[in-house]
């Protein structure tokens, strides 16, 4: 039989003691760990949708625009004016833009689609934007800003996409 000595009595319990926390502390860092990874999905998932809908009016735009012959139309007038319609909201900044809505009832009837069933949280009007560039200098650049903003969020996020159309 063995016999415990007064100096020793009580170190196991210690170590057990000891062993709990640092388990305890594991558990939580997972636990921590697993919220941001739920979090970093989510901003994934409305980054994904916003790009496909800058994509999805892009592509529109590059069907639908105007482009007439070449040998009618030296300059790329039609081009520019049909390129035209399609800007929406062109002032503002910070995702509150402002301005008058898109003449191509193209653009009208993505903007219904984006706030009704994008999935974007805080998706809202005044937070998208075309911006069309048809200068000599800007070369029918088109710019396209997708804002939404999720509930934990101080800021709106923002998608911009960038395309030349000719």
């Amino acid at each position: 039989m063995k016999t415990f000595n007064r100096q020793s009595s009580g170190f196991f319990l210690l170590e057990a003691l000891i062993a709990i926390l640092i388990f305890s502390l594991g558990l939580l860092g997972l636990v921590a760990m697993q919220g941001a990874a739920i979090s970093a999905q989510s901003d994934a998932q409305y980054r994904a949708e916003a790009a496909k809908f800058a994509n999805e009016i892009l592509s529109v735009m590059w069907v639908n625009v105007d482009r007439k012959s070449i040998d009618i139309d030296k300059d790329g007038l039609a081009t520019k004016a049909s390129l035209a319609t399609f800007t929406h909201q062109p002032a503002g900044a910070d995702c509150v833009f402002s301005g008058a809505a898109a003449a191509s009832p193209l653009v009208s009837e993505w903007s219904t689609r984006l706030l009704g069933t994008s999935g974007l949280p805080g998706a809202a009007a005044a937070g998208q934007q075309i911006s069309v560039n048809n200068t000599a200098a800007g070369l029918n650049k088109v710019v396209v800003t997708i804002c939404w903003q999720t509930p934990q969020d101080k800021a709106p996020r923002k998608h911009i996409a960038i395309s030349y159309i000719n």
